[in-house]
């Protein structure tokens, strides 16, 4: 006679397993612009930036600004403009006044990233099909019917001129690009047309523009212009700029920047400046009774 058959009790469901709470997902272009996902919801909160002020003789007045909220932006010191076999080199245009910054930019990029300063490359770089070139521009690049425009290759065949990518297009190789950096590329004198140098800017909360870079009068004075119309505040470095202009037309730039735009200094003094921010005050040495002394 079989025994019959125990029917067993159903198995428990097994427990739900709670999902570990994710971390926070950021999104924004920066840390301190960012806002933050998490399993409770989204935080529109900004973190607040500290401020690092460091004192720079300029003129017409000497001028304290925020090293978090400022911003060098170093204007074309590319090979087509500063090396001699590029795209000026080869037009027999002599390039010595173009290299003439590298020096003190060179000595101020350290310095400036080692404060914790944002650097931010402002270079020619063209379309190769030059479709938003208008023609006033690829005609003053070129002014002959033989001479090499825009996106065009030279007789020392080195790359198409100022296309991204390319050789000329590059920083000369005497200045490093560190990866922190950053890179916009323009098509116009100035660097606020038709590309996101504004956006950029903005959205890091930039208000202060120091200026270095070729040349003077073109690029580097009509970016500023811009800046200063949008607002930021602007500052000239004059031995970190140059131009192959003669030099009464630098000093108009420099009188018109103190007049209307802003300020004009030294990188040599700015470094100076950056210096002594590095360097912690000591205490003032204690005379008399030491503090164990009994009063």
């Amino acid at each position: 006679m079989k025994s019959p058959r125990r029917t067993l009790p159903p198995a428990a469901a097994p427990a739900p397993v709670r999902a570990a709470s994710a971390p926070g997902v950021g999104f924004g272009p920066v840390a301190h612009n960012a806002w933050q996902l998490t399993d409770a919801g989204v935080n529109l909160l900004r973190a607040p930036l500290a401020p690092k002020a460091v004192q720079l003789d300029a003129q017409p007045q000497c001028i304290t600004l925020d090293i978090v909220r400022s911003v060098l932006v170093v204007v074309d010191m590319q090979n087509d403009f500063c090396h001699p076999k590029g795209w000026f080199g080869q037009k027999g245009i002599g390039v010595k006044p173009m290299r003439k910054p590298i020096p003190a930019i060179a000595a101020l990029l350290p310095a400036w990233r080692a404060a914790g300063g944002t650097v931010l490359w402002l270079n020619w770089g063209v379309r190769a099909d030059r479709l938003n070139l208008p023609p006033v521009v690829q005609f003053n690049g070129r002014r002959s019917a033989h001479a090499v425009g825009y996106a065009e290759t030279s007789p020392e065949d080195r790359g198409r001129s100022l296309v991204p990518g390319e050789w000329g297009a590059q920083v000369v190789d005497e200045l490093a690009v560190a990866p922190a950096d950053i890179t916009v590329f323009k098509h116009r004198l100035s660097g606020f047309w038709d590309n996101e140098l504004d956006s950029i800017l903005r959205l890091r909360g930039a208000t202060t523009l120091l200026f270095a870079g070729v040349n003077t009068d073109r690029c580097v004075f009509s970016t500023l212009q811009d800046a200063g119309f949008l607002g930021y505040d602007c500052v000239l470095l004059q031995d970190a700029c140059s131009t192959p202009s003669p030099a009464y037309v630098s000093r108009a730039i420099h009188f018109i920047v103190q007049k209307l735009h802003g300020f004009t200094a030294s990188s040599a003094d700015l470094i100076t400046a950056l210096a002594a921010l590095a360097t912690p005050s000591k205490p003032p040495t204690r005379r008399g009774r030491s503090s164990t002394t009994p009063r």
